[in-house]
């Protein structure tokens, strides 16, 4: 089987060093060629869209948003260029809309697409325990199971296309909100003179804990925002989230305020940051600063 993985991001990078680690055949291709280094010296094969598109079995792509991934996998060259039998593995994260629509043109090449985005952030990217969020025909998914367990300690099949994007927003919903809320909960101990490390110490085992508190609590505390996953991408997840509630008529009026926090973040320099940074925006509006 020979994989072509497109996207060397925060993301894309590791996951395709994973494949090569697990002794898999992989060819790698980004728009910025320098950003293929790492994996070209883990192993992998050095390609163009082009090339994966022409020669791979298996097309992996992990792009920023649903524009990004319409631009390389139908942009003719590379449409015209695909085959019947392959499989596109979406790993993106975009509107299931958008799936469906991209899913349905490779079907008239004879091309099979699962969408699987992931949740895990940068860390779990590198270690290879990602969660997969997965949409597509069952016998699909049953096929590309194994290769999506090297990158990932949970491969989920979530439904028919489309289902993993929109899986993929209820998590991201849900990260963003335990982020705020962990945001102001800090805020609060530290501002009613309580150390809200020990806070921290205190409610992690609770009913309060979460993976998310315990990802980015001491990220807060240290004044670290060196970004495992950007506001500006984490705002874009919210836009698809919103426009699909607002398009199924589902109530997200979390979401919605998150948002609001997310672009403020934005507008005053901190989109690039990680979105554990909404913390600054209670920075602000306090005047103190988390953490010792």
């Amino acid at each position: 089987m020979k994989i072509g993985f497109i996207g060397m991001g925060i993301m894309g990078k590791p996951m395709a060093i994973n494949l090569v680690k697990a002794g898999l055949d992989v060819t790698v291709a980004n728009r910025t060629e320098s950003k293929c280094s790492d994996a070209i010296a883990a192993g992998a094969k050095k390609g163009t869209y082009l090339s994966i598109a022409e020669n791979c079995d298996v097309i992996i792509t992990m792009l920023s948003n649903s524009p990004q991934v319409r631009e390389v996998v139908l942009a003719d060259d590379f449409y015209n260029a695909l085959h019947a039998g392959q499989i596109l593995v979406d790993t993106s994260s975009i509107n299931p809309i958008d799936s469906k629509e991209i899913a349905a043109k490779l079907s008239e090449k004879g091309v099979e697409m699962l969408d699987a985005p992931v949740s895990g952030g940068e860390p779990m990217a590198i270690s290879g325990k990602l969660s997969f969020m997965v949409g597509g025909k069952q016998e699909i998914f049953d096929k590309m199971k194994p290769v999506l367990s090297h990158m990932g300690a949970s491969v989920v099949r979530c439904g028919e296309i489309g289902a993993g994007n929109t899986t993929k927003l209820a998590n991201q919903i849900i990260v963003a909100a335990n982020i705020q809320a962990l945001s102001e909960a800090l805020t609060l101990a530290q501002k009613a003179g309580v150390d809200p490390e020990l806070v921290f110490e205190a409610i992690k085992g609770g009913l309060a804990g979460s993976n998310v508190m315990n990802a980015k609590a001491p990220m807060m505390l240290s004044g670290n925002d060196k970004p495992g996953f950007k506001i500006d991408l984490h705002i874009k997840d919210l836009n698809n989230a919103l426009s699909c509630a607002h398009s199924v008529g589902a109530p997200a009026p979390v979401t919605a305020g998150v948002m609001e926090v997310m672009q403020w973040m934005h507008a005053n320099g901190g989109g690039q940051k990680d979105h554990s940074a909404i913390a600054q925006y209670y920075e602000h509006l306090t005047g103190i600063k988390l953490g010792k």
